[in-house]
């Protein structure tokens, strides 16, 4: 999988399209992602304490990652990515783009 946690992702396809938010959590197993305040539910809870009132709180629900793009920190842009070899032996994202790491 090619986003992780923390990157910033622009929605391409869905109700959110042309949002671009953070990647709060991912689910490799099921290729989906948890993107901070897109793809919103509604879950209804029941009071707590006897006296309160239940509410209805919004939270995010996981999106498959096709439905997002990574944004390249440096060109700011929606960017396919590419994966390159250091000599030490480690991979690192690439933008497809300007080149630049991610």
């Amino acid at each position: 999988m090619k986003v992780k946690k923390g990157d910033n992702v622009k929605v391409i396809s869905g109700k959110d399209r042309g949002k671009t938010a953070k990647v709060i959590k991912v689910f490799p197993k099921e290729d989906r992602i948890l993107v901070e305040g897109v793809n919103m539910r509604k879950k209804h809870r029941k009071p707590r304490q006897q006296g309160k009132k239940g509410e209805i709180i919004n939270l995010p629900a996981p999106m498959h990652v096709s439905n997002v793009m990574l944004v390249c920190p440096k060109c700011n842009q929606p960017t396919r990515v590419g994966y390159e070899k250091k000599d030490s032996g480690q991979k690192s994202r690439v933008c497809k783009k300007c080149g630049g790491e991610i």
